[in-house]
């Protein structure tokens, strides 16, 4: 094989777009509502292998300081210390640990993810929504959605469970750039 041919292979380097990448968060308030929440403005790397999904791997992290609710009081005390304490700095973070792939667009990736101090394994349904040139920035671009349901007690977030859902489903979606 030539030194082209295996570079063709092998894995790509992509950067998160962060004002195209979402968390949307929600859970059950009461049992009268769903209240909803997101982060963005988050960063990281895809090292995305087409012919070989199962060898890609995600590092992302996002400011805890970034989760918007839409009522400022409500902001105001998850960053409290009933649930994240948050100061400056503080970040929510996810690293691959595996990749399952389970379609021709899907897979399960399984990864560290590290919120108010505390690291769980979590496994994400993900879908490849589309690979190829971004017909505005004129180079490789990739799109990933992925869901998860987490349990607030897992990272010590749990305050008023089970009145307030201790279940947040999550919905992920994000695009990303070839690196360089």
């Amino acid at each position: 094989m030539s030194a082209s041919a295996s570079m063709a292979m092998a894995a790509e380097s992509y950067t998160l777009d962060p004002s195209h990448s979402q968390v949307v968060f929600s859970y059950n308030h009461l049992g009268y509502s769903n209240t909803y929440g997101m982060f963005s403005g988050f960063e990281g790397e895809i090292s995305f292998d087409q012919e070989d999904p199962s060898k890609s791997s995600v590092n992302v992290s996002m400011p805890v300081k970034s989760m918007f609710t839409g009522w400022e009081n409500r902001e105001g005390h998850f960053m409290s210390g009933d649930f994240f304490g948050a100061e400056d700095g503080d970040m929510i973070t996810f690293t691959s640990t595996g990749i399952e792939v389970t379609g021709e667009n899907t897979a399960k990736i399984t990864g560290d993810l590290t919120m108010n101090d505390v690291t769980k394994s979590v496994v994400l349904d993900a879908t490849l929504n589309q690979v190829g040139d971004h017909p505005q920035a004129g180079k490789p671009w990739a799109g990933f959605d992925a869901t998860a349901t987490l349990l607030r007690s897992d990272y010590n977030l749990g305050a008023f469970a089970p009145y307030v859902s201790d279940e947040v489903e999550v919905k992920i979606s994000i695009e990303a750039m070839k690196a360089g």
